[in-house]
């Protein structure tokens, strides 16, 4: 409680702030950014929002989406800015945020404390759990365009209310929030039914490659299968789902070829592995479900690296699984 009431001492005794995330920003980025403007609006603070990459096409309709400034820098007197889930500001890709107050509100596994003012919830089921509750903190109502960027951040950060960390405080959130106006049929429309084509081309080509060995699946998309589909970076996000949607499988790897010699991972884990510990050793981050980091090609070196490391953690898995296994045995024969 005393990280979120600095919090909301800087926002009291501030008037013009900047509000950013990471970059290839997801739901919970876009729809807390915009929660979180809108929070600032409504107590008389200037405010705006940066993000080095554009909003993604299926955030493009959520309120105010486009107050969200496309800009690799961040320009203008502000009394502090604020990181929305990010462990640093390298992770922005923003320029122009040195020497500046820094505001850091987390909830990634990952987190790092490199603000004036550091609030990290690892239990928040989302970011935008935390915008909500500065809000009711700071005394405003929660109006139904917040509630929709809200409620969009959290469906897509639990995994549609399928991870792990979902429990009953993230069910009461979602119901607070359907009480604030937001709508959730038509949430999961604009999130889940809206592809691009280029996306669903994208995926087939992902599909054509996907790979299994025990628990561990994998699939990749090259820089070719991206100009042949006219995908863009977004059109990436959630192939990897369908690799770790398959019965038995514990932990699934995309791998997407970029230029310069670099490949971008998105890993996913049924909760056994914990993945943002290995992306972190490669200098990425995210939840025990879900993470993310890039590497150094060409593909199949990278590949190797990846599978490699994503074997040995399930072996440690068993090993721990069955060793916990042995404990209960021994304790049960006394």
């Amino acid at each position: 409680m005393r990280s979120l009431e600095a919090v909301l001492e800087v926002v009291r005794r501030g008037r013009r702030f900047a509000v950013c995330s990471h970059a290839r920003p997801d739901g919970d980025a876009v729809g807390s950014m915009l929660a979180c403007g809108m929070l600032l609006a409504a107590l008389g603070k200037l405010v705006e929002l940066y993000s080095a990459d554009p909003v993604p096409q299926i955030y493009r309709r959520l309120p105010c989406a486009e107050t969200i400034r496309w800009a690799s820098r961040v320009e203008g007197e502000y009394d502090a800015a604020i990181l929305l889930e990010c462990d640093g500001t390298a992770r922005t890709r923003l320029e122009g945020l040195e020497g500046r107050v820094l505001v850091n509100i987390d909830h990634h596994a990952s987190w790092k404390k490199f603000g004036a003012v550091n609030w990290i919830e690892e239990d928040a089921c989302a970011v935008a759990e935390m915008v909500y509750r500065l809000t009711r903190a700071a005394g405003v109502a929660v109006t139904p365009a917040m509630a929709t960027c809200l409620y969009t951040a959290v469906l897509t950060d639990t995994g549609s209310f399928c991870y792990e960390g979902t429990d009953a405080h993230a069910f009461e959130l979602a119901r607070e929030l359907v009480q604030c106006g937001a709508n959730p049929a038509e949430i999961a429309r604009e999130v889940y039914f809206s592809n691009p084509l280029p996306k669903m081309v994208l995926l087939g080509a992902a599909l054509t490659r996907l790979r299994r060995e025990g628990r561990l699946a994998w699939l990749w998309v090259t820089d070719e299968d991206m100009m042949r589909a006219e995908a863009s970076e977004e059109d990436c996000e959630g192939i990897v789902n369908y690799a770790i949607g398959i019965a038995g499988v514990e932990a699934a790897v995309l791998l997407r070829e970029l230029r310069h010699e670099k490949i971008r991972l998105s890993l996913r884990s049924k909760g056994g592995v914990d993945v943002a510990r290995i992306a972190a050793s490669f200098g990425g981050g995210g939840h025990r479900h879900a993470g993310g980091c890039t590497l150094e090609g060409p593909l199949d070196a990278a590949m190797e690296k990846i599978l490699e490391t994503v074997r040995r953690a399930l072996e440690k898995e068993d090993t721990q699984v069955q060793a916990r296994a042995e404990s209960r045995r021994m304790n049960l024969l006394g």
